[in-house]
């Protein structure tokens, strides 16, 4: 009788469940980690790959899609598995629809090219139950018998060659869409790869990659930016962090021997898979074949979190056969499970909101200008300027070439009126990077304040000159123009500033209001109706318009356009009382400003909303 395969589930029988109860568990565990943050903000850089995506965070949540994407390839694989296991030949189609999930992968983020291996590792050791060492060793003395190895058995040579030609051309066309070149990084995003010297760079990437492990085993240090000094380099082997290379690298060969030598064919390739999901989807995050962007990054670690999860149920299965009183062990799994869930809770509840991201980082890597930059640009946008120039005034410290943190300081010094600072901060921020377009218009502005036009003028066109489609700066030029009654470049700085962003209201505002000025209202009209066909609902475009007409005799016409302005001044206040639920309030604005335009589509649904609303208020308090 042939000998069964050992079970994890019989070694471990304390844990065992049926099947649609360990999904229900397991999904209930998920739901736990994760329901507080369902009703999050957008924050970090989700600005930039959903809210301002134009397509909507297709490719800005490359994340997510890489690991749909990888679900659904190896689930093709299992599908595959599954009909071989059944007495049906290894399907083509299901490794087919797995190589091209895993190619649309490849195309969201690079770690896709490593979903291709994991399916061809897969492949080899729990389908085929390749023994690594005996083919390594067979393959070293080129035996000819390589199928008694496993690598023919059941078509596996052409299943392997299909996933890996399948991801190098898929590799080929990303390297073409990134215009065959890496992209451009700086020395504050990843350090250790500046490094002169090829022992720093080792060194400091080996640290990096025991961190990586670190925060697999105990994911407290999270943090949504590792950059900008974060993890200082490591220059001598007299730093004591060396010691965290060794631990790693002594775990790592430990392992690797016993995947490799061990006499049980069961350990070999159950470590052998461990390992492969461990280290074959973090090797693009390396740096070992090109610089990566980032010095850590969590979720570079999402895919290795399998290999780990492998290998800690197969070490707990082992002590559990050792272990006289299992229930101890049970509950130290069970304990660290829920530090866990907690843990993981807690992450999720940070990244609820900016503010709650920012300062979390800020225990953990103190030394990251990011993310002093950070918290001080969401104190900001909050209006609290006081305690943002105290967290920019620390990131320009910790990083004195920070031009951003510069650029966001000098606009604050400028709007208190501190033009003296502001302008020796914009200066250096535009010395450091000569092309930092929204340094020089702000820089512009300080010595427009200053009355010093003609460098205004230059910092201006510089600015445009390296970000050609620059609406604001053209706006700010428009302005610097009127000052020196230079009307005519003053109304086409503005008129570029309205080609390039056509709701840009205060350039139209400004073209209406210089051109009254100057006489030619007829001409200011025609601005007036453009603008307001563009932007319908803009109350100082009405004004503007309404004072031309009233000063061209247009008097009915003049007073339509304060009537609408007043209608849409009482429309905010109505909708808000709705919202805020003070009816009464709500209906006598609606109802004023339904006098004022009887026929206003959007006021006569609202308006009728809530005298439905208030009807049936009336009879629950009649009943």
């Amino acid at each position: 009788m042939a000998q069964t395969e050992p079970n994890l589930d019989h070694d471990i029988s304390w844990f065992l469940l049926p099947s649609c109860w360990a999904k229900t568990v397991v999904a209930l565990i998920s739901f736990l980690c994760f329901a507080n943050s369902y009703d999050g903000d957008f924050v970090f850089d989700d600005s930039e790959a959903i809210i301002n995506n134009k397509v909507a965070g297709i490719v800005g949540r490359a994340d997510l899609l890489c690991a749909l994407f990888f679900l659904l390839s190896f689930l093709g694989y299992c599908k595959a598995f599954r009909e071989n296991k059944e007495g049906h030949n290894f399907s083509v189609f299901w490794v087919l629809v797995s190589v091209l999930l895993g190619a649309i992968a490849m195309l969201c983020k690079e770690q896709g090219i490593t979903i291709l291996g994991l399916n061809a590792v897969f492949d080899a050791l729990v389908i085929n139950k390749l023994n690594i060492l005996e083919f390594i060793q067979k393959l070293l003395r080129k035996d000819k018998l390589l199928e008694n190895a496993g690598l023919l058995r059941k078509g596996l040579l052409f299943r392997i060659t299909l996933l890996m030609s399948g991801g190098a051309t898929i590799l080929y066309i990303r390297w073409r869409i990134m215009g065959t070149g890496p992209p451009a990084f700086t020395e504050v995003d990843n350090p250790a790869s500046f490094a002169d010297s090829l022992f720093v760079r080792a060194i400091n990437y080996n640290y990096y990659y025991s961190l990586n492990a670190w925060l697999l085993l105990c994911p407290w240090w999270l943090c949504f930016d590792w950059s900008m000094g974060c993890i200082p380099l490591i220059k001598s082997v007299s730093d004591w962090r060396i010691i965290a290379l060794a631990a790693l690298w002594f775990c790592l060969i430990g392992l690797i021997c016993q995947a490799l030598c061990s006499e049980d064919s069961y350990k070999r390739r159950i470590l052998t898979l461990g390992l492969g999901f461990l280290i074959i989807p973090f090797l693009p995050a390396s740096n070992l074949f090109f610089r990566v962007g980032f010095v850590v990054a969590e979720r570079v670690i999402y895919l290795p979190s399998i290999g780990y999860c492998i290998l800690f149920t197969y070490g707990f299965s082992l002590l559990s056969k050792q272990a006289k009183k299992k229930k101890i062990l049970a509950v130290a799994v069970l304990g660290i499970l829920l530090m866990n869930i907690m843990r993981c809770a807690l992450r999720s509840s940070q990244w609820r909101s900016e503010e709650q991201l920012f300062r979390s980082a800020l225990s953990v890597c103190p030394l990251n200008a990011k993310v002093h930059y950070n918290v001080g640009k969401n104190l900001a946008d909050k209006g609290n300027q006081s305690a943002a120039i105290k967290y920019y005034r620390e990131a320009v410290r910790l990083n004195p070439k920070y031009v951003h943190a510069m650029n966001n300081l000098g606009n604050i010094l400028k709007e208190r009126n501190e033009l003296q600072e502001a302008e020796e901060l914009l200066s250096l921020a535009v010395q450091i990077q000569p092309d930092f377009a929204a340094a020089w218009m702000n820089l512009g502005i300080v010595q427009n304040s200053l009355r010093r036009f003609e460098e205004a003028e230059q910092s201006y066109w510089t600015a445009i000159k390296h970000r050609k489609k620059y609406p604001d700066c053209y706006y700010n030029l428009g302005r610097l123009y009127a000052d020196l009654n230079r009307h005519i470049d003053a109304l086409n700085a503005w008129r570029n500033a309205t080609v390039l962003k056509p709701e840009h209201s205060l350039a139209w505002n400004n073209m209406i209001i210089l051109l009254d000025n100057t006489g030619n209202l007829a001409q200011a009209e025609a601005v007036g109706r453009e603008a307001l066909e563009l932007i319908p609902n803009d109350h100082s475009l009405m004004f503007s318009l309404a004072n031309v007409l009233g000063k061209s005799q247009k008097y009915k016409t003049a007073h339509y356009s304060t009537i609408l302005l007043m209608k849409s001044l009482i429309d905010v206040p109505a909708v808000l009382y709705h919202r805020w639920g003070n009816l009464d309030l709500a209906k006598k604005h609606y109802e004023i400003s339904l006098k004022l335009d009887p026929t206003a589509p959007g006021t006569k649904e609202n308006y009728n909303l809530l005298r439905r609303k208030l009807e049936q208020l009336q009879k629950k308090g009649g009943a």
